[in-house]
This record gives structure tokens, C-alpha cells and sequence, in this order.
């Protein structure tokens, strides 16, 4: 017992004397991950309010398909951009991977989903109750999209929350593509993995209290966006 607070202890003092190893991973994790969730979020964002918008003959399978991606396995995610990204890959001539580039590739195809899914699900709601008046109005396609996007992005800003919150902790893929290379690859949940194979608690642990710590803010942020979207618009 002894041993587990004098752990606790050094963790906490590395987290609030800004460790400079603790400071670098978690600036890491952050750029890749934020990297991964703006691109996702351009993606993401217009393809599911679109969905939303239009009617096609594979609709619903596409639906289907989205939804399903969004349980999608990030080890098959990593093993498949190991793949192309290897030296023998189609994209081998490139040189990322291990690289992270290649981590945020990873990541953007395991949020995308999430966050479209979650855009059409917003914008479903929302253009059925607009749907009457931009029709009357003779918006065009692109002027529906806009107003749906713009009137609806508290809830789509709680889908791109979403996906930080799925990035951020996402160790699978990331291992496998990035390698956990000290000073080029390893992020929070990387090296958390690989010091606490080693036997350093401590650090382990001060990296563990940072990744809640962005996992609680991200959450009580997207929860307060989405209470305020139902109780009233922009």
C-alpha cells in the first residue's frame, strides 16, 4: 500500500511541476489527434448532413455501412495502413510510416465514421422540422446544406467532440503504425502502455491522469453543448 501512494505521489508531482517528457508526449498526442479531427471533421461533417439532405437508391445501406464503420477494429485499421504504407505497399515510396503522418491517417479513418454518423443523426431531426420552409424558400442543395450545418453546429460540434474523445485514447492503431518511437511517436496512451511494461508507475500514472483529465473535459464539453442545442438554438 505503501508503494501505491508513493506512486501516486510522484505522479502527481509530475504532473504539476510540467514534467518535460510528460509536457512533450502530451503535446504530441494532442497535435495528432487534433490533426486527425479537423480532417475527419471536414470529411465527416458535410457527408453526413448531406446524407441527411438527400435520397438515393443505396441509401440505406449506406447508413447501414456507416453506422457498422463506426465499431470498426482499430488493429484492422493499423494493419491496414501498415500495409499500404510499408515498403512493399502501394504507398511504401512515400516513407510514413512510422511517422506522425501515419498515425493521424490511422485515426482520421477511425473517427470519420463517428462523426458522419453522428452529423446525420443531428441534421436528420433538424431537416425535418426545416424541411417545409427552405422548400417554400427555393433554397438550392448547397444553400440547404449551409443552413443545416450552420444552424445545427452545436450538435456537430459535439460530433467532432466525440471523435477527440475516440482519438486521444486509441492505442491499437497507433502502435502498430507509429511504433511508439520516443521523441517522434509516442503519445499518451503509447507510452502509458510501454512504461507500465517497464515498471515506472509514476510516469505511467502522471500520463494517466492527463488522458482523463482531456477525456473529462472533452466529455463535460460535448455534454454541455448538447443539453444547451435542446434547450435552445444559436
Amino acid at each position: 500500500m505503501g508503494d501505491l501512494w508513493q506512486g501516486l505521489a510522484q505522479a502527481f508531482w509530475l504532473v504539476v511541476t510540467f514534467d518535460a517528457t510528460l509536457v512533450e508526449i502530451t503535446a504530441r498526442s494532442l497535435r495528432v489527434t487534433l490533426s486527425a479531427v479537423f480532417i475527419a471533421t471536414l470529411i465527416g461533417v458535410p457527408f453526413g448532413v448531406w446524407l441527411a439532405l438527400n435520397r438515393f437508391r443505396l441509401r440505406r445501406l449506406t447508413i447501414a455501412v456507416l453506422n457498422a464503420l463506426m465499431g470498426l477494429p482499430p488493429v484492422v485499421v493499423g494493419l491496414i495502413v501498415y500495409i499500404l504504407l510499408s515498403r512493399s505497399g502501394p504507398f511504401g515510396v512515400l516513407n510514413l510510416l512510422f511517422t506522425p503522418t501515419a498515425m493521424v491517417i490511422a485515426q482520421v479513418i477511425i473517427i470519420t465514421p463517428l462523426i458522419a454518423s453522428i452529423a446525420h443523426q443531428a441534421s436528420r431531426e433538424l431537416w425535418a422540422e426545416y424541411h417545409d420552409l427552405l422548400i417554400s424558400l427555393g433554397a438550392t442543395r448547397r444553400q440547404r446544406l449551409v443552413t443545416l450545418i450552420w444552424d445545427g453546429r452545436r450538435s456537430l460540434l459535439t460530433a467532432t467532440l466525440a471523435g477527440f474523445g475516440r482519438a486521444i485514447g486509441e492505442v491499437g492503431a497507433i502502435m502498430i503504425v507509429g511504433g511508439n518511437i520516443d521523441h517522434l511517436t509516442r503519445v499518451l496512451t503509447t507510452a502509458i502502455s510501454l512504461e507500465t511494461s517497464k515498471g515506472n508507475f509514476a510516469i505511467a500514472l502522471a500520463l494517466g491522469f492527463v488522458l482523463i483529465g482531456l477525456s473529462i473535459a472533452v466529455n463535460l464539453l460535448a455534454h454541455m453543448l448538447s443539453g444547451t442545442e435542446r434547450g435552445r438554438r444559436w
